[in-house]
């Protein structure tokens, strides 16, 4: 007799459709579980009962607003996938207040679902089992997810992933914005002047984007030190590390730490110690 596997859905919101793509990527859940629903590869008009919905995407209209409601009362667990789904994502980038009447005014027009004044994180609305952060998710914490290796134990931060060398005697002057040549892969970003922002990160991405040379970003999120501080209390502490390995001037650190090139994805440090909510439990975040 075959053995009945798990069920599970992936229902998108307002986002990008790369955590759907990079769930894709990842294999052994085939073998696991049954996805029964994901309108990016199998048609459906509702979520079906299932045993885990995976949610991508931030509640950005009403339209998702009402998806997200109507899903999650045919699942046992609801995991948030993504730093959209889990913080509001890219999407709140547009929370100003010129794109929201530009929005809002063509909305009847156009017939377009009415958006809401902001991109809310998907716990606003439900109860939340798990995160999974990351922007997207790499498929091997898809699979951490799904099918959890009892032997997985994981980093602190995406520096221990990175595993390059941080130098006091090799303290760069000014942050460069993009890569330049090919950085050493031996060293510290840092100490080679990228504003990399690892050492505060959510490890389990394996340093995807450090070890060939690209500055980490923070999309994983804070790491477990950094999820009970605040926004301020995560901006003095990674500028007190890019102070100590640098010898940048002050300004240049805080406006790099608020420039676009880290703002994507920065932002959501501070979400999780929102004021009308508590920070969200270390265990629950994958």
């Amino acid at each position: 007799m075959a053995r009945q596997l798990p069920r599970f859905a992936v229902l998108q919101l307002s986002g990008c459709a790369g955590c759907e793509v990079s769930l894709l990527n990842s294999t052994e859940w085939l073998y696991n579980f049954e996805l029964v629903y994901m309108p990016l590869v199998i048609s459906a008009s509702n979520v079906p009962s299932v045993d885990v919905l995976l949610v991508s995407g931030g509640v950005q209209t009403s339209e998702d607003l009402y998806k997200l409601l109507r899903a999650v009362n045919s699942a046992k667990e609801i995991v948030a996938v993504g730093t959209c789904a889990i913080s509001g994502g890219i999407t709140n980038l547009g929370n100003r207040d010129d794109v929201r009447q530009m929005f809002l005014s063509e909305a009847e027009r156009f017939h377009l679902p009415r958006m809401l004044p902001k991109c809310h994180p998907i716990d606003d609305y439900v109860e939340v089992n798990r995160y999974l952060s990351g922007c997207p998710p790499t498929p091997e914490l898809f699979m951490q997810l799904l099918v959890p290796d009892p032997e997985y134990v994981p980093k602190r931060n995406v520096c221990q992933e990175c595993g390059r060398k941080k130098l006091k005697d090799m303290k760069p002057d000014h942050f460069f914005y993009s890569q330049r040549g090919s950085p050493d892969p031996d060293i510290c970003l840092i100490n080679q002047g990228y504003p990399c922002v690892g050492t505060s990160t959510r490890a389990g991405c394996n340093a995807l984007c450090t070890k060939p040379g690209h500055p980490c970003v923070g999309c994983r999120g804070p790491s477990d030190a950094f999820i009970d501080k605040n926004a301020q209390g995560w901006f003095d502490s990674i500028g007190k590390v890019f102070e100590k390995m640098t010898d940048v001037p002050t300004e240049e650190i805080q406006a790099i730490l608020r420039s676009p090139q880290l703002s994507l994805f920065l932002f959501q440090f501070a979400d999780y110690d929102h004021v009308n909510k508590k920070p969200r439990p270390k265990d629950k975040i994958v």
